[in-house]
């Protein structure tokens, strides 16, 4: 499954404005990558029965112009070769720019669907000018506004044929991602655990052009292993590499049950591993934290206690995941690293007994009810765990309007204190019984 959809397109015609339309949010996770001025979007959305992962190929500021268009140019490509689906963003009111033609002839010869979107279409005399963009040769158009919304269902409509609704796979082995930063590890990791030079790896942060999976069948242990690290020609190892690996992770984390996130210690947590958290956690995907290269950092009997306490004040609220500290370069648990990943894998396929679920969690809820609001009591009476691909728990209750965030987090800690459900993000409903 590669449910990703890229907006590409020149600077200014909207994208962002239509990033945060399909995630129905004011606020995109933004990265500011150093070295260069950018901003890069990454969430989820939702239509219909479909959810998939947005990336806003975002804009771009450079000292020369040609730099700029090659940038932009690469970032297309590397759209293209990772997405399921391209959203191709132009602007009705300036008609087909240069950039627009250069970016259409790239968009022309690939073998991914693209979905032409005229934007700023708010009336019906623009409407006419919009059909100037079938001269890009790509097919249909779609003419939207970003702003009022008007067109993005039709438009929607036909991009979410491409997707896949998630269904759990009998009998499929697990498959865990690792991914982080660039140069934090990943492929000395996979190297060390395969007992083999499988991958190249070397000082210059770089990406592989093709996800590597392997096959893992050692130790008691078998699953699936994406690896989204590796190298590509030094050539392209320049302004995009912080895109490219974005892309990759993103690809590797929808195909993941387990996403491995790989940290530097010397760096510490970074924003860019706050956000593929974010993102692993939205889809309810097992999360486990490598802390790599511990070795080089100067310890005391506290040093470990507070790099925890750090990570998980960045991580809150979801703080419930296990923290191994590793040195690939040494072999210092490497292994911990696969044994917390299977726990985890259990944790997020463990189904409840109603029973017990009903046994354990009315008496504590008995003993500590939601607070009442307005003088009506609420009471929960019967609770069942949901069958789905990640733990999802159903609570009926007669006024299910009224229980608070505050209460539901009570819960979800009763939850995972009695049932260990850590590394893996659980989901509660109230329902009206």
């Amino acid at each position: 499954m590669n449910n990703v959809l890229a907006i590409v397109g020149r600077p200014n015609v909207g994208k962002s404005t239509f990033y945060n339309r399909l995630t129905e949010s004011r606020k995109a996770i933004v990265d500011d990558f150093s070295g260069v001025t950018r901003d890069r979007h990454y969430g989820i959305a939702e239509w219909t029965d479909k959810s998939f992962t947005v990336i806003d190929t975002g804009g771009y500021v450079a000292n020369s112009e040609d730099v700029f268009e090659a940038a932009i140019r690469e970032q297309v490509h590397i759209a293209i070769e990772e997405a399921g689906a391209v959203v191709f963003l132009v602007d009705v009111t300036t008609g087909i720019t240069d950039l627009d033609a250069a970016i259409a002839q790239i968009l022309r010869k690939s073998k991914k669907p693209v979905y032409v979107a005229v934007n700023k279409v708010d009336n019906f005399q623009l409407q006419s000018d919009a059909t100037e963009f079938y001269g890009l040769g790509l097919g249909e158009i779609y003419c939207i506004s970003s702003m009022s919304g008007s067109g993005t269902g039709e438009l929607l409509d036909e991009v979410i044929k491409n997707f896949d609704t998630e269904a759990e796979e009998e009998n499929k082995l697990p498959v865990y991602a690792i991914v982080g930063r660039p140069n934090v590890g990943k492929s000395s990791m996979i190297n060390a655990l395969i007992g083999q030079e499988r991958n190249i790896v070397t000082d210059i942060a770089g990406t592989t052009r093709d996800a590597i999976r392997i096959h893992y069948n050692q130790f008691g242990h078998e699953f699936m292993l994406i690896d989204t690290a590796g190298l590509r020609k030094k050539t392209k190892v320049r302004e995009n590499i912080e895109f490219y690996s974005v892309m990759r992770t993103i690809k590797a984390l929808e195909e993941a049950d387990v996403v491995i996130l790989m940290l530097d210690a010397v760096e510490g947590l970074e924003s860019q591993d706050v956000n593929i958290f974010s993102l692993a956690e939205k889809n309810k995907k097992g999360i486990v934290i490598v802390v790599n290269k511990w070795d080089l950092v100067e310890k005391d009997h506290k040093t470990a206690t507070e790099f925890i306490d750090k990570i998980k004040e960045k991580l809150a609220p979801f703080t419930d995941v296990p923290i191994v500290f590793t040195s690939v370069t040494e072999k210092q648990r490497i292994f911990k690293t696969i044994e917390a990943a299977a726990k985890v894998y259990a944790n997020k396929t463990k189904k409840i007994q109603t029973s017990k679920l009903n046994d354990v969690l009315l008496p504590l809820i008995e003993k500590t009810p939601p607070p009442a609001i307005k003088g009506k009591h609420i009471k929960i009476k019967y609770i069942t765990q949901i069958n789905a691909s990640s733990p999802m728990f159903a609570f009926f209750c007669n006024l299910p309007q009224y229980i608070k965030d505050p209460y539901k987090r009570f819960i979800e800690n009763k939850l995972r204190e009695n049932f260990d459900f850590e590394g893996v993000p659980v989901q509660l409903f109230f329902r009206q019984k």
